[in-house]
């Protein structure tokens, strides 16, 4: 299979001429592996169960051992040979070389497994699953830092309704690129089955009950792209499907999901505005792609089309992952939500201090109305605080790219790239 370049292809190149090592992290299925290897000239695969005894041999005698073959060294799943990351870290301590090791993992490891942080020697760069852009599926007319220097833009989606629908359902792991037909849709439902059933026991090795697992999972997709306290998630697990869920259960699964990458929250702005009211600090939580969501509530994209307010919400969470693949190396994305229910979906803060705002719509019809709450919400900034936006825009499934007169931008999701 041609390999398909990834956005952090480039991160990946940098960091490997500054540092002696640097960790892919991410959900499995994203790609990591394919992209390691990718920069990788060996390889050592530490789920193989063929080379498990030679490979517990070698962390019990001596773990240097892992480090001799051609350089960049690959090590894929690392965290199930922690041993190995001190053995890095020692290696580049000494070595004082450049790009030596690459490490993937799609699990954190438990606290003390390793000796070091690695702060210095081992660089983190964090893996989702493909955007639209790096899928060919958006045009990629429309580049992100052209937004965050004021330029003026156009472009036209390819992406109807239709297809806006399959892409959510089937999602952006790579295998299911290579699948015609509807079995495409199934690669998600599998990966559902495969946490459910077993990642989540072998990220630490506590056994966890499946079918409360599952009522989490259908939990968090029910409230999708919405701010939610843990406290309603346990009411939601206890009034919808009759079992009771205890807060510190519940916690634990929570932090489960995150420690496989499979969730991660979206947090409120620390923005400050003329107004009073207060932010709401509940953070909304997503899954790492919208797909997963479709998975737990077995939807399909005829489903979506069917049921416009769903598809609406899953829609956002579509917009979220490819905002962050987009923006990683701009900065952090955050929402913005008070008291009186007055929200943005998403705030951009770049590292060098711009930022701007982003209302997200499926359908063109909303367009007005979501220009018209980012124009509210710029007149509400403390100019002396944060500044002026960089840019307000509109994020959404239609299919034109423009600059409107007013000086908010239009943006197809399908002509979008970083």
């Amino acid at each position: 299979m041609k390999y398909l370049p990834r956005i952090v292809d480039e991160e990946i190149d940098e960091i490997m001429e500054i540092m002696g090592a640097v960790l892919i992290e991410g959900c499995k299925w994203c790609g990591k592996s394919t992209t390691g290897m990718h920069h990788a000239k060996s390889v050592i695969e530490f789920q193989n169960p063929d080379k498990k005894q030679e490979y517990d041999e070698i962390k019990n005698t001596m773990p240097s051992l892992f480090l001799k073959g051609e350089k960049p060294r690959m090590f894929d799943e690392w965290q199930m040979y922690p041993v190995v990351w001190d053995a890095i870290r020692t290696d580049v301590d000494h070595s004082r070389r450049k790009g030596e090791y690459i490490l993937t993992g799609s699990a954190r490891p438990s606290e003390g497994e390793t000796m070091h942080t690695g702060t210095g020697r081992i660089s983190r760069i964090l893996m989702r699953p493909m955007s639209l852009y790096e899928s060919n599926e958006s045009t990629g007319e429309v580049s992100f830092s052209d937004i965050l220097n004021g330029k003026d833009i156009s472009g036209v989606s390819k992406l109807s309704l239709d297809d806006l629908a399959s892409v959510i359902v089937r999602g952006g792991w790579p295998y299911s690129l290579t699948i015609k037909g509807n079995a495409k849709y199934k690669i998600a439902e599998e990966y559902v089955k495969a946490l459910v059933r077993e990642e989540v026991k072998n990220v630490d090795g506590v056994e966890r009950n499946p079918e409360k697992m599952q009522n989490v999972l259908r939990s968090l997709a029910r409230n999708i792209s919405t701010p939610v306290a843990n406290s309603t998630l346990e009411e939601d697990v206890k009034n919808s499907f009759n079992k009771e869920i205890s807060r510190p259960t519940l916690n634990d699964y929570l932090n489960t999901l995150e420690k496989l990458y499979v969730i991660e929250n979206v947090n409120a702005t620390n923005l400050n505005f003329r107004s009073k009211t207060a932010i709401r600090t509940k953070p909304k939580k997503y899954f790492v792609d919208p797909s997963l969501a479709t998975a737990i509530l077995e939807m399909s994209p005829n489903d979506l089309i069917n049921d416009l307010n769903t598809f609406g919400f899953l829609f956002e969470s579509l917009c979220m992952r490819d905002l962050k693949i987009y923006t990683e190396k701009y900065g952090d994305i955050s929402f913005y939500r008070d008291e009186k229910d007055f929200e943005i979906d998403a705030i951009l803060r770049t590292k060098s201090g711009k930022w701007g705002a982003i209302e997200i719509k499926l359908g063109s019809g909303y367009i007005d109305e979501a220009a018209k709450n980012l124009l509210k919400f710029k007149d509400r900034i403390d100019i002396k605080s944060c500044g002026e936006p960089s840019f307000l825009m509109v994020l959404t499934g239609s299919s034109y790219s423009y600059k409107r007169d007013d000086g908010v931008y239009v943006v197809s999701i399908g002509t979008l790239k970083n």
